[in-house]
């Protein structure tokens, strides 16, 4: 616990009703989307940037741990209080979209901006923030950078880190520093933006991001395939990327997965079918669009689509969404617990990805339903499990490691989207030689020499 005197400090930083140290303010701040639970010693809501400077640099200098948090919506338990100390909780003050510059098709915002509240702002004017992770109605952007964030979009628009023009941000000493600029090409001096970008809270503390905007596409349309087999939808999925049609989501559910969404909301979907591919297509022109929906149609069939569907209008497109936006919810068809990680590998090794964690189910007589983004090879697994089974949870933990040796064999990497956290630190071995982790944690040290942000997370 914090001393009287610390939690005295950190109210004449923040002032007396923006400090708790309170039990129902530590509970609240325990979790994520984990549903671990670690408690902090203190919560803090910094009222801007200023406080945030204060904050770490009283903290630093009495080596209090401090943890970043926007929304808590992470699955790796990347805002979670590792070895107490202070949770620096930004959504009550830092929350304004500070500026939309049109004529330059940027936004400046603060980091507990909700990722919704500026793709809405955005669009107002004409313009378009792409990255749409599932959380997107409750995540902030500055988790976003944080994690590196992708989302359904990212087949053809990419993920948060190529939208991140400048970054504001302290030190864990307090000192306060610009990264990047508004200008597109800024090649002067290290990128400290990219290296900040997905470092979990653990390098400095974000308090404004700027980003660059696109014009929104005039034209969208939907489409479905269903296929026999995953094989046979994977295959689909990386050629039709090599047929020139670029499409802006291609999401997929296995069979287990349509199984599980068909059980709880009775959409009708064939339970028979082996696998689904959901597509979106943008473009300015209709021809365009029309162009690479019928691209699109002929890779389909020509690996095995048994269906090719085109939505007709919006209602028609909200249900052909519907079972992907919904797939996480409806696993527990398959168990009380499960285990969500989100590997990603090339596309072109999906159908290998995906025939070896099939295998794995099987050796270890666990239900693995898979669904995820496709378009980028993020795959989410879900190895289905029971934690009051001691064996059957043994077996699901010997799983994912299976999973995660697969992902790395096959050229590809232990999180596309979620991070590392706390919960993936210990396979960082399996990814990273004894050279880069001592390289990261070098970094680490260099920035953060007492380690008081964000403690324990990444392997670090």
């Amino acid at each position: 616990m914090l001393s009287a005197d610390h939690i005295r400090a950190l109210k004449q930083i923040a002032g007396a009703d923006n400090c708790f140290d309170d039990k129902p303010h530590r509970l609240a701040y325990a979790y994520d989307a984990t549903r671990m639970s670690l408690e902090p010693d203190a919560v803090v809501f910094p009222r801007g940037e200023n406080d945030v400077s204060a904050i770490l640099r009283y903290c630093n200098d009495k080596g209090v741990p401090v943890v970043p948090r926007g929304a808590g919506t992470g699955f790796t338990g990347g805002s979670l209080s590792a070895k107490g100390g202070v949770v620096l909780a930004m959504e009550k003050h830092m929350n304004q979209i500070l500026e939309i510059d049109f004529e330059n098709m940027l936004a400046r915002v603060q980091p507990a901006v909700i990722n919704r509240d500026l793709q809405n702002a955005a669009e107002e004017l004409g313009l378009f923030y792409p990255p749409d992770p599932a959380s997107q109605d409750y995540c902030t952007i500055g988790g976003n950078v944080s994690e590196n964030a992708g989302g359904m979009r990212a087949a053809k628009y990419g993920i948060t880190k190529d939208y991140v023009l400048a970054l504001r941000a302290v030190l864990p000493d307090g000192s306060v520093i610009r990264a990047g600029k508004k200008t597109i090409k800024d090649v002067a001096g290290y990128n400290i933006a990219g290296l900040i970008i997905a470092s979990e809270g653990t390098l400095a503390v974000i308090t404004e991001i700027t980003l660059t905007l696109l014009p929104k596409p005039r034209f969208t349309e939907t489409a479905m395939g269903l296929f026999q087999s995953v094989e046979d939808a994977m295959n689909a999925t990386y050629k039709t990327f090599a047929s020139g049609a670029v499409p802006v989501a291609m999401e997929f559910l296995d069979n287990l997965t349509i199984r599980a969404v068909e059980s709880a909301y009775k959409k009708g979907l064939s339970v028979d079918t082996g696998a689904m591919l959901i597509t979106d297509v943008d473009g300015n022109t209709k021809d365009d669009v029309e162009w690479q929906l019928s691209e699109i149609e002929k890779v389909f069939k020509e690996n095995g689509a048994t269906t090719f569907y085109r939505a007709r209008s919006q209602s028609e497109r909200d249900a052909i969404w519907f079972a992907r936006r919904n797939a996480s919810q409806s696993m527990k068809f398959y168990g009380p617990d499960k285990m969500n990680e989100d590997i990603t590998v090339p596309r072109s090794a999906l159908p290998e990805l995906l025939r070896r964690i099939k295998k794995i189910g099987e050796k270890y007589d666990h239900n693995i339903p898979c669904f995820g983004h496709t378009g980028d090879g993020n795959v989410h697994v879900n190895v289905m499990t029971n934690k009051q089974d001691a064996v059957k949870y043994h077996n699901a933990e010997k799983a994912i490691r299976e999973i995660f040796e697969a992902a790395i064999d096959l050229e590809g990497t232990l999180s596309g989207e979620h991070g590392i956290g706390l919960s993936k630190a210990p396979f960082m071995s399996m990814a990273f030689t004894t050279a880069e982790l001592e390289l990261f944690r070098t970094i680490k040290r260099a920035i953060d020499p007492k380690n008081i942000l964000n403690p324990d997370k990444m392997g670090l």
